[in-house]
C-alpha cells in the first residue's frame, strides 16, 4: 500500500522543545531565583532537564498523572513540599517562560508546504492535548493536521502499538498507509514500526547507530524519502 498520511510527533520533531525548555526556565530562574543546592543557573536547568525525563518516564509508564508528574518535578526541583495548589502556581509561572521560547524548527514549515496536497497531517504527542493544540495553534500550523492525538487523553503513550493504532483510526487509514516521523528512535521510529506504521528516526543530532531504522538528519530529506515509497527497507540513513 503506498503511504496517504504522515503522522508526526511534535517535541525536538517540527518543535525546538529543548532549546525552548532550556530558555524558559532559565527565565523562570531568573525572576524566582535559584534552588537550594544550586551554584549557577546553568546548573539548575541541567537539574531540571534530568528531573523532567524521569518524571516524564514516570507518566509515561502510567505511574502517575499529568497534572502529577508537573507537581512532582516542581516539588523535587524546590526541595519543598508544596500543595497542589501551590505547585500548580509555580509551575504555571514556569510554563510563561517557556512559551515565550515557543520557535519551530526551520525545516518544518517548508516540509509541511512541501508536501501540502499530497499527504494528509495528523500529530501523535506523548503530552496532553490542550498544551500540544495551543503550541500548534501559536506557532501557526494547528490548521495543517486534521487529527491530534496525545498520551494524556488516550491513556497510552508510545510507543505501545495502542497509540498509534489509534491516530491511523482516526484517520481511517490503514497502519500501512501512514508514516511516523519523530526524533525518538524507540519511542518513535521503532515503536512505529513495531505497529505496522513506517516508521522514520529524524536523528537531528546525527548520532546514528541504528542501522535497523530508517533514519534523517533533517526534514528536508523527508519528500524525497516519501517519493521513493518502498517502505523504506531498513538503510541507515537517507540523504
Amino acid at each position: 500500500m503506498p503511504i496517504r498520511a504522515v503522522l508526526w510527533d511534535i517535541d525536538d520533531t517540527l518543535f525546538d522543545h529543548t532549546a525552548a525548555a532550556a530558555t524558559g526556565m532559565a527565565r523562570h530562574i531568573a525572576a524566582e531565583g535559584l534552588p537550594p543546592g544550586h551554584a549557577t543557573a546553568e546548573e539548575a536547568v541541567g537539574t531540571w532537564q534530568r528531573l523532567t525525563r524521569r518524571h516524564w518516564a514516570r507518566f509515561s509508564a502510567g505511574e502517575t498523572d499529568w497534572q502529577g508528574q508537573r507537581r512532582d518535578r516542581a516539588r523535587e526541583f524546590l526541595g519543598q513540599a508544596l500543595d497542589d495548589a501551590e505547585a500548580d502556581a509555580w509551575f504555571e509561572r514556569h510554563i510563561s517562560h517557556y512559551e515565550s521560547a515557543w520557535a519551530l524548527f526551520p525545516d518544518a514549515v517548508p516540509v509541511l508546504d512541501a508536501l501540502a496536497g499530497t499527504y494528509r497531517h495528523a500529530v501523535l504527542s506523548n503530552s496532553a492535548l490542550e498544551q500540544q493544540h495551543r503550541k500548534l495553534t501559536v506557532l501557526g500550523v494547528r490548521d495543517r493536521f486534521e487529527s491530534l492525538l496525545c498520551a494524556a487523553e488516550l491513556g497510552v503513550s508510545k510507543p505501545a502499538a495502542g497509540a498509534f493504532l489509534a491516530s491511523c483510526e482516526a484517520l481511517g487509514l490503514d497502519t500501512r498507509e501512514v508514516l511516523y516521523v519523530g526524533d525518538e528512535p524507540d519511542i518513535d521510529a521503532a515503536g512505529a514500526t513495531a505497529a505496522g506504521l513506517a516508521g522514520v528516526w529524524l536523528d537531528r543530532r546525527d548520532r546514528g547507530g541504528r542501522p535497523e531504522l530508517v533514519r534523517i538528519t533533517d526534514l528536508g530529506q523527508l519528500p524525497g524519502l516519501l517519493a521513493g515509497d518502498t517502505r523504506f527497507g531498513a538503510s541507515d540513513t537517507f540523504g
